[in-house]
């Protein structure tokens, strides 16, 4: 368990993807947000693009402060030994961060149609928390509910390859990335489809 709580952790700690949310919402409201859209460039993959140099930042202060609290706490860390299950985990990671900074690039993108999206990052932050198994293992959850969560992506963001890195649920693994991965280009038509009907709604000048 303090197992799955160190790795949970800090794939939770590497996640910073929210801070893409917020500055779209914050340009699109004070009339700044035509630099990225007269400038010839992806501008999805610009924000990607950021995120990716955040965690590579922070990624490897995460990981010496968890090894700090292993050894400082002397815990028995639980790692797998299995390599299909560390390279299927590792994907996922991936693949996670991608979702979710896929996730809270539509979100931003919903400025555009609503103005004010505090109220849906606030109900994104605490119920991606707990659908995570941030909080919770997933394991802990009624069964019924568990196998209804493997349909949705938060599942395989950080409690997966929590429970993978453990040793646990190896015979998820291969399943797991093939339905994130797929879930990452359906957040891809989403996220192209949702800018070109919205686009026109901006007018660059600020509310």
């Amino acid at each position: 368990m303090l197992s799955y709580y160190i790795i949970s952790s800090f794939l939770a700690q590497i996640e910073l993807s929210g801070g893409i949310s917020d500055e779209i919402s914050v340009r699109i409201r004070n009339g700044t947000f035509s630099k990225y859209m007269v400038l010839p460039m992806n501008m999805e993959g610009y924000f990607l693009a950021m995120e990716a140099g955040v965690v590579s930042f922070h990624i490897l202060f995460d990981l010496l402060a968890a090894g700090i609290w292993v050894a400082l706490f002397r815990i028995n860390f639980v790692f797998a030994a299995d390599a299909v299950s560390i390279v299927c985990a590792l994907m996922l990671i991936f693949l996670g961060l991608l979702f979710m900074a896929q996730l809270n690039y539509y979100l931003g993108l919903l400025t555009l149609r609503y103005e004010e999206i505090s109220t849906f990052l606030m109900i994104k932050d605490n119920l991606v928390s707990l659908v995570t198994g941030t909080i919770i293992p997933l394991a802990l959850l009624p069964e019924g509910l568990t196998a209804f969560m493997r349909f949705f992506p938060f599942y395989y963001v950080t409690y997966l390859p929590s429970m993978l890195l453990t040793g646990r649920c190896g015979e998820e693994a291969v399943r797991g990335v093939i339905l994130l991965a797929a879930w990452c280009i359906f957040m891809e038509f989403i996220n192209r489809w949702t800018y070109q009907k919205y686009r026109l709604k901006y007018d660059g000048v600020g509310i």
